[in-house]
């Protein structure tokens, strides 16, 4: 049995529109970085990088799972960065030329696709074959039909049991970066909500057209 694990940054395509391919490019490698300083400690392994996302392998869901917490909380710590969605897996797959494939990976990929930024999200199979671990608690996300997957699949979300709630950073709504409010380079208000900026470009951008980022999000 392996635990597939998948990480990406939400709203990278919406990034690489307002900063461009190397600033984006600059950030997903950024990226992959966090992610492999916290890869020995955790029992795990990187499989592959496609795109902004890495694919991982661990042996013990258990290890999985307090990975993707800690590559959360990484990213979170960092300012001017997306947020991070991390979906996971487990079950029996085929190794080939140091890739996976199988149905399991597939899941894990597509899980990672429905997570929100800052979530941990497992398959039911993760979270029956994770041994007892300390300090987290499990919440039923429910029920979600994920692309070619036959019927509902009930999802799991890990967090940190009795953790503070953790602040939310302003996130731009042009280009997807949190921002720390205390930080950001340009203030909007519209309609009564205000919104903060990485630039300001990504402000003069809203400016322009404030309807097509107002509510918009990954």
């Amino acid at each position: 049995m392996q635990t597939f694990l998948f990480a990406d940054l939400a709203g990278y395509t919406a990034l690489t529109e307002a900063h461009g391919d190397e600033r984006a490019a600059e950030l997903a490698g950024d990226f992959f970085s966090c992610v492999r300083e916290l890869l020995d400690r955790h029992a795990a392994e990187e499989v592959k990088t496609i795109g902004d996302a890495v694919m991982l392998r661990a042996e013990r869901a258990d290890a999985a799972i307090a990975l993707g917490l800690a590559i959360v909380d990484a990213v979170d710590a960092q300012e001017w960065f997306p947020t991070v969605r991390v979906g996971m897996s487990t079950g029996e797959a085929i190794e080939q030329d140091g890739d996976w494939f199988g149905s399991t990976v597939n899941l894990a990929a597509r899980i990672a696709g429905v997570a929100g930024g800052g979530e941990v999200l497992l398959s039911e199979a993760t979270r029956k074959t994770a041994d007892a671990m300390e300090g987290v608690e499990f919440q039923r996300h429910g029920e979600v039909r994920l692309r070619n997957v036959p019927g509902p699949m009930l999802l799991y979300r890990v967090v940190r049991l009795g953790a503070e709630q953790r602040e939310e950073l302003p996130v731009d709504p042009v280009c997807r970066m949190t921002v720390a409010a205390n930080a950001s380079l340009g203030r909007l208000i519209h309609e009564g909500t205000e919104y903060h900026f990485c630039s300001l470009e990504c402000a003069a951008v809203f400016a322009r057209d404030p309807a097509a980022y107002a509510t918009s999000g990954e």
